[in-house]
């Protein structure tokens, strides 16, 4: 894994007034890109205490007690994306909070790139209430979906804490600071 200035981004949940916080989420999530340059989402279509929404998310999810960050993110990967991933870099850590259900979330990203896909391995909840499913946009197709999906307040906490993460990935790709050697010739 390459060493890169990590991003610390501290945000507040302007969306549901703070009465108070009990509890903190140590959470893992990844900007996936595969070999055609697409990047891996999950879309999310749930209904629930934070309303009716159709949202677009990162692939991740928390840490079990005394897991280990990487580990925990390979895993998260391979059940939502059913990837097995290259972790090229660690982009930073996004604080924020969600206020309707009293929770902190400090967000670990990384830059991955996709090695192979294979079965997911979703829970009951991620398939049955919030019915994940992936997309695979071009970054600019991913910042315009973000966007659209900014109409509910979870929306707007999910694009306000991810839209910096995805533009930084998208420039450190751009910059070629990940360019491999492919088979056939350099690139």
């Amino acid at each position: 894994m390459r060493s890169v200035p990590e991003m610390r981004l501290e945000l507040e949940d302007n969306e549901w007034p703070m009465t108070y916080t009990d509890h903190d989420r140590t959470i893992v999530r990844a900007i996936v890109c595969d070999r055609e340059g697409l990047f891996c989402f999950v879309r999310v279509d749930r209904d629930d205490d934070f309303g009716r929404a159709t949202l677009i998310e990162t692939s991740g999810g928390g840490v079990e007690p005394g897991e280990p960050l990487e580990e925990a993110l390979r895993r998260e990967l391979r059940e939502e994306l059913g990837a097995e991933v290259e972790i090229l870099c660690k982009l930073g850590v996004v604080s924020d909070y969600y206020n309707l259900i009293h929770r902190h979330n400090l967000n670990h990203y990384y830059l991955c790139r996709a090695v192979s896909f294979g079965d997911k391995h979703m829970t009951p909840d991620e398939v049955n209430r919030f019915h994940l499913s992936t997309l695979r946009l071009r970054g600019e197709e991913a910042e315009a979906e973000y966007e659209r999906r900014a109409c509910t307040p979870l929306g707007r906490l999910i694009a306000r804490r991810e839209l910096p993460v995805l533009r930084r990935a998208r420039a450190l790709l751009a910059d070629g600071a990940f360019l491999t050697v492919k088979s056939g010739g350099s690139r």
